[in-house]
């Protein structure tokens, strides 16, 4: 876009903008919200008290926003459970928390990743 062409649109949204704004300062509404939010700082600043204190007493179970989050569950890591592996070919067995394990890994390069699965069973 040129520079021209950037210049046109952003009057152009700014007219909008403007339009916009007369509108809302026109609204009725608008006007009673803005009285009412005039008058409750006003009293807030008379009794010395915050939007946290007023929130506080009208509604004392609202969480404040600088209240923690949900702590993560930092360095608890699920406990991996522990497989039985049995080659039906050798008769040979092994147990692991992992795949990391050498013969494993040697059965898996030799049968495949899926047969040797197949031949797990979960320990409690």
């Amino acid at each position: 876009m040129s520079l021209i062409n950037e210049y046109r649109a952003t009057e152009e949204a700014i007219k909008e903008l403007q339009e916009r704004l007369k509108n809302l300062s026109q609204d009725d509404k608008l006007k009673k919200e803005l009285e009412f939010e005039g008058k409750l700082r006003t009293l807030m600043g008379e009794y010395q008290k915050s939007l946290r204190d007023i929130v506080a007493m009208l509604d004392p179970e609202a969480k404040s926003s600088k209240s923690p989050r949900a702590a993560k569950a930092t360095g608890t890591k699920r406990a991996r459970k522990v497989k039985q592996y049995k080659n039906p070919n050798t008769g040979e067995v092994i147990e692991t928390k992992g795949g990391n394990h050498k013969t494993l890994k040697e059965w898996k390069a030799k049968w495949g990743a899926a047969a040797v699965e197949g031949w797990a069973t979960l320990l409690d």
